[in-house]
């Protein structure tokens, strides 16, 4: 039993929104870069997060994603279970037919079944307010994100005003002159 791509990503994803949740919302493509994550993967799975209401998005201009609740409030095992990560030990996914439709259980079906229930426990256990202290604690450290203003600081430049003929029609009377 092994914890795929998509249940490491999310929480991954997660740690990073949280850590910069409080400069706005995080645009995906900054976490993709950050992080080595597909963007259109990114989307995948943010679209699932935001359907269990884990990450709220704005659009437009400076929107991105944000948390959809306190990081103390959101759990390791809210975030596996949000992308539709199966967290099972089982051969036979819980439905108790391990050694087919007609023996029924293998002889270790009850091992595996509480090893599920204590990795839902496990994950139940740890907020993403606890990986982000954590982050914090190894001394990653969070950019400051320069604040966008509606103003340039570029000097506007004005466009060159072209005198010269538009047409071979044009600089044939120009030339006649």
């Amino acid at each position: 039993m092994r914890l795929t791509t998509k249940g490491r990503f999310a929480v991954t994803a997660m740690i990073d929104l949280a850590l910069r949740s409080n400069n706005g919302p995080v645009a995906l493509a900054a976490i993709s870069q950050r992080q080595q994550i597909s963007l259109s993967y990114l989307e995948q799975l943010f679209g699932k997060l935001r359907r269990h209401e884990l990450v709220e998005s704005t659009r437009g201009p400076g929107g991105g994603y944000s948390l959809g609740r306190k990081a103390d409030e959101i759990t390791v095992a809210d975030i596996i279970v949000a992308v539709d990560e199966p967290i099972d030990a089982t051969g036979c996914a819980g439905k108790e037919n391990c050694m087919g439709d007609e023996a029924g259980r293998c002889m270790t079906h009850d091992l595996w079944a509480s090893l599920n229930q204590k990795m839902i426990e496990y994950l139940d256990s740890i907020s993403l307010r606890k990986l982000v202290d954590d982050q914090l604690a190894k001394g990653v450290s969070v950019e400051e994100v320069p604040i966008k203003r509606a103003i340039s600081s570029v000097p506007v430049v004005k466009p060159i005003k072209v005198t010269a003929p538009n047409s071979v029609f044009a600089l044939g009377s120009a030339l006649s002159k």
